[in-house]
């Protein structure tokens, strides 16, 4: 068969010299004979021979005139072209046709065919150039119909084995893909003309795919059957049996490319996989403990995220992690904290507990744990502060807690700052539990650790002890302590004192420590006081021989309120006393001085038969001891008389001097308590190993007074803070009624405290013009800007 073209146009032309006649030219013309093909039709042209004796003078003469006449302009060649249109053969569209659909056919039928894919493809752009694309577009949809029909229906009834089955689905779908792939090769010129230039029509390749899904719509067993042996095979492997992956994968690709995964398979995938491990967490959570249970819930999360890398559709990811992670922890939340929290907790468990964070933090909740690590860091440290036995150890047992809790914090829980808040306040409620008592104790533990003769302490252990101290010591009270430690001159390191200072500073504000620091000016100031003293004339000229005094002279305010007591000092004393006020005074005027004697201290030189001592004693124990260089033995009333000391101070200074370690003195009759018919002797069988020897009264348990009077320092310490939170609640409130401001101060104040002692504090505001009462309601109060 001869393939029709386009007209084509040509002309030929060849000149003579004589008789100067221009040839004429006839353009060549094109016809289409059906059974011969193209033929060609040439007109003759004229030729002169130039042989001929005539021409040859016709040339001789015509060059002769040509040198006389001017040159003439070039002649325009005239080109006249044939107007016939070619004509198609008949029945060309339907011969074409024949063949190209003999060619489909054998492609469905995996059969050779004769016409190599270069005819075909020239046949198709044929049918596109005259216009026939439409006809030739139905044609090839209908057959790859009618093929398509039947390929699904050979699938109906065939195996009942469910992963035969899979198997022929897949070569079906596989051999649907290659043939659509060969017959668009053959009709690419089809999808790049009629496809692309025509609306709402189909690629050939998207036309196949629509016909795989309507027959497979029209034939549910094969769709259903399909279906249930993908989701069997998953089920098989989650439970540990070997599969198929890439038939899971294949098949899973054919329902993403007929676009019904999500509707088809994926709904019915998330509900087997709800119930598949809704059954197995309820399962598991009987048979494990809390631990195991999160390392297998970790591993499950981690195979379904395998699966949608290797078979499933990318768009399943995250509905199925959410599945499992909704039936494996989210349902179990209660239940895994219960069973297993306080078990990792005690077992300092940190890949364990980061494991729990990390899984919680993926349900959002994470709340649920910070509340169950509150109730445990309350109900863990309320057995270590509530035990009265074991007071002793209760600070060095709260740093362990709490070290042990940072290394969680930061290890377990990745540094979340609503876990270290959530660890604060839990420590901040277990200080407070019982009082006062909590704070005095760490008060204690400071005072320690900063006293002189901790030996194989390093500075930076003795930092480091000072920052662990600090997160539970806060605004607790040490300015008792720090006074002994700076009178007695006991203090490890100055510069450790200075330290901790300046970190109280930063967690508690400039007005916590300033009288703090305060106390630090007075000790250096003393020391230039007692310097200029030693260099006076009245110190030259008056004091007694014999005795060295050193004062500390205290600025009130500064330091704790010690209670006056009165003393028959020896006359020694006395006038070293009024030596110094007198040089004071005429330094300083306008000042007055007040002893404390309750805060001195001395070193007794004492000769005893069995050799010489030094005592370092306290100013009361000094004025007894020196009564017994008069006398040998010495009632209890004898010794009050003689020295003026308040009875009760008075038995805990023969106390310590008779019934301690160090018994200077001896008690008749023997026993612990001192009664008013006891007599005192001076012990001449006294030894000890040590040349001084220290008689501790400074250090002796706090009286019942100062026991008593602890609230008070305490909240006196507190105090900026209660005045801090009234402003800061009026000033948002504007007016308030008293019962609204002392409601809600107890719920901003996380410390212990009497409403008559904010009442001191509204009253001190009400002085110091923050507020005011209204004037018609004593019980209101209003804000002063």
């Amino acid at each position: 068969m001869s393939l029709p073209t386009n007209p084509k146009r040509s002309a030929t032309a060849t000149f003579r010299s004589p008789p100067m006649k221009k040839a004429k030219s006839q353009a060549v013309a094109c016809s289409l004979d059906p059974k011969n093909g193209l033929h060609h039709h040439a007109a003759d042209d004229a030729v002169f021979d130039s042989d001929d004796p005539n021409a040859r003078g016709f040339i001789a003469a015509n060059l002769s005139r040509k040198k006389a006449t001017p040159p003439q302009p070039p002649k325009k060649l005239l080109i006249k072209l044939h107007k016939g249109k070619p004509t198609l053969p008949p029945n060309f569209e339907e011969d074409t046709w024949v063949k190209l659909k003999s060619a489909i056919c054998a492609i469905f039928l995996k059969q050779p065919d004769s016409c190599d894919l270069e005819k075909l493809y020239q046949a198709v752009s044929d049918l596109c150039l005259y216009k026939m694309g439409g006809n030739l577009y139905q044609r090839i949809e209908k057959e790859c119909e009618e093929h398509i029909s039947a390929a699904l229906q050979s699938l109906v009834g065939q195996s009942p084995d469910l992963i035969v089955f899979l198997f022929l689905v897949e070569r079906c779908w596989q051999d649907l893909c290659d043939q659509m792939l060969m017959i668009r090769s053959i009709a690419l010129y089809l999808d790049r003309t009629y496809v692309k230039q025509t609306t709402n029509v189909r690629s050939l390749w998207d036309m196949g795919l629509q016909l795989y899904r309507k027959h497979l719509s029209l034939s549910p067993e094969v769709e259903n059957k399909t279906v249930t042996g993908l989701l069997r095979m998953i089920e098989s492997e989650r439970s540990g049996e070997a599969v198929d992956r890439t038939l899971l994968n294949h098949l899973l690709k054919m329902f993403t490319g007929l676009g019904i995964y999500a509707e088809s398979f994926e709904k019915p995938f998330l509900e087997c996989t709800s119930e598949f491990y809704a059954a197995e967490g309820m399962k598991y959570m009987q048979q494990s403990d809390a631990p195991d249970y999160l390392k297998h819930v970790e591993t499950r999360l981690q195979e379904e995220l395998e699966r949608c890398l290797i078979y499933l559709d990318a768009s399943t990811r995250k509905p199925l992690i959410a599945t499992a992670e909704k039936q494996l922890l989210e349902r179990h939340i209660p239940a895994i904290l219960d069973k297993g929290f306080t078990m990792l907790m005690d077992g300092n468990r940190i890949e364990d507990l980061q494991r729990m964070y990390s899984l919680f933090s993926r349900v959002n909740a994470l709340e649920s744990l910070r509340q169950a690590l509150s109730s445990y860091i309350r109900r863990t440290g309320q057995g270590i502060v509530m035990d009265e036995e074991k007071d002793k150890d209760m600070v060095s047992s709260l740093l362990e807690f709490k070290a042990s809790l940072d290394t969680i914090w930061e290890e377990s829980f990745f540094k979340n700052e609503a876990f270290s808040n959530t660890i604060k306040d839990a420590f901040e409620h277990l200080i407070n539990l019982r009082q006062n008592r909590p704070a005095e104790l760490i008060a204690k533990f400071l005072d320690e650790k900063l006293r002189a003769g901790n030996k194989g302490t390093s500075e930076e252990e003795l930092e480091g002890t000072l920052d662990k101290v600090l997160v539970l010591f806060r605004e607790r009270m040490c300015k008792k302590d720090l006074a002994k430690r700076l009178l007695l001159g006991k203090s490890a390191s100055i510069d450790a004192e200075k330290s901790m200072i300046s970190k109280l500073k930063t967690e508690c504000g400039s007005q916590f420590t300033n009288k703090l620091e305060g106390m630090f000016k007075d000790i250096e100031l003393s020391k230039e006081i007692n310097e200029s003293f030693k260099q006076s004339s009245q110190a030259r000229s008056k004091l007694p021989s014999g005795i060295e005094m050193s004062v500390h002279v205290l600025t009130t305010g500064y330091w704790p309120t010690y209670p006056p007591m009165d003393v028959r000092l020896p006359h020694e004393l006395n006038v070293y006393q009024d030596i110094f006020k007198e040089f004071y005074l005429s330094k300083y005027s306008g000042r007055r001085l007040m002893w404390q004697n309750s805060s001195g201290h001395c070193v007794l030189k004492a000769e005893f038969p069995k050799g010489k001592k030094e005592l370092a004693v306290s100013l009361f124990q000094t004025v007894v001891l020196m009564l017994f260089n008069d006398a040998e033995k010495l009632s209890f009333q004898d010794i009050k008389d003689g020295t003026g000391i308040e009875d009760k101070e008075l038995r805990r200074t023969l106390q310590s001097l008779a019934c301690g370690k160090v018994r200077v003195l001896q008690k008749m009759p023997k026993g612990r308590d001192v009664e008013d018919d006891d007599l005192f002797v001076f012990n001449d069988g006294f030894t000890g190993p040590l040349y001084r020897i220290k008689v501790n009264a400074i250090q002796l348990k706090e009286t019942v007074e100062e026991n008593t009077s602890t609230t008070e320092r305490v909240f006196q310490d507190r105090q900026y803070q209660v005045d801090a939170a009234i402003v800061r609640i009026m000033k948002t409130r504007k007016v308030l009624s008293h019962t609204l401001l002392i409601t809600e101060l107890f719920q901003q104040l996380k410390f212990p405290i009497k409403p008559a002692d904010l009442k001191k504090r509204i009253e001190s505001l009400i002085d110091r013009e923050y507020l005011e009462r209204d004037k018609n309601n004593p019980q209101i109060y209003n804000y002063l800007a």
